[in-house]
C-alpha cells in the first residue's frame, strides 16, 4: 500500500509540472510552495526590494534608505514591499516580511553575510534587478513600470 501512495504521488507531481509547464507557469505555483519559496506570500501580489547589508550603519544601506525615503506612494501605486535583511534580522516596510530567516533569505537569493545587495523582485517572484549597489527610485519605478503586468495595471487604474 505505501508504494502504491508513494507512486501516485510521483504520478501526481509530473502532472502537476507538465500542466504547470504547458501553462508557462513554476510548478510551485500549482503545488503549495510553503516554506519552499521565499516569495511565495508575495506572488501575484506585491514587486519586494529586498536590501541585504551585514549593519544598520553600512553606507550602502543608509544610502539605499535615503533613496527610498519620501517615495512611499510611488513605492504603493506600484505594489512594493521593501524588506530590509539586515545582519540576522529581517523587517519590512509598506507589507509583512516573508516570514524565513535572513539565512534562509540569503541563501535563496545568493547574498553573503558581509555584503550589500538589493534585488528587486516581480511579482512572478522572479528577480528582475540584483545590484551591489544602492538603486534609485528612478531605476526601479522605470523597471517596474516597463513591465507588461505593470502596464496592464495602469491602463485598469487609469493611471
Amino acid at each position: 500500500m505505501t508504494t502504491t501512495i508513494k507512486h501516485d504521488r510521483r504520478r501526481i507531481m509530473a502532472w502537476a509540472g507538465t500542466l504547470a509547464a504547458a501553462a508557462g507557469l513554476a510548478p510551485l505555483s500549482i503545488v503549495g510552495a510553503g516554506r519552499a519559496d521565499a516569495m511565495a506570500r508575495y506572488r501575484w501580489k506585491n514587486r519586494p526590494l529586498l536590501v541585504f547589508a551585514p549593519s544598520t550603519d553600512h553606507p550602502m544601506l543608509r544610502r539605499q534608505r535615503a533613496l527610498l525615503a519620501g517615495r512611499t506612494a510611488g513605492l504603493r501605486d506600484r505594489d512594493m514591499v521593501v524588506i530590509y535583511v539586515i545582519g540576522s534580522s529581517v523587517s519590512a516596510r509598506l507589507g509583512r516580511a516573508p516570514g524565513l530567516s535572513a539565512a534562509a533569505l540569503r541563501r535563496r537569493f545568493g547574498v553573503s553575510p558581509g555584503g550589500f545587495r538589493a534585488i528587486l523582485v516581480g511579482k512572478d517572484t522572479g528577480a528582475k534587478i540584483s545590484s551591489a549597489r544602492p538603486l534609485s527610485t528612478g531605476r526601479l519605478f522605470g523597471t517596474i513600470d516597463a513591465m507588461p503586468m505593470r502596464r496592464r495595471e495602469m491602463r485598469q487604474r487609469g493611471s
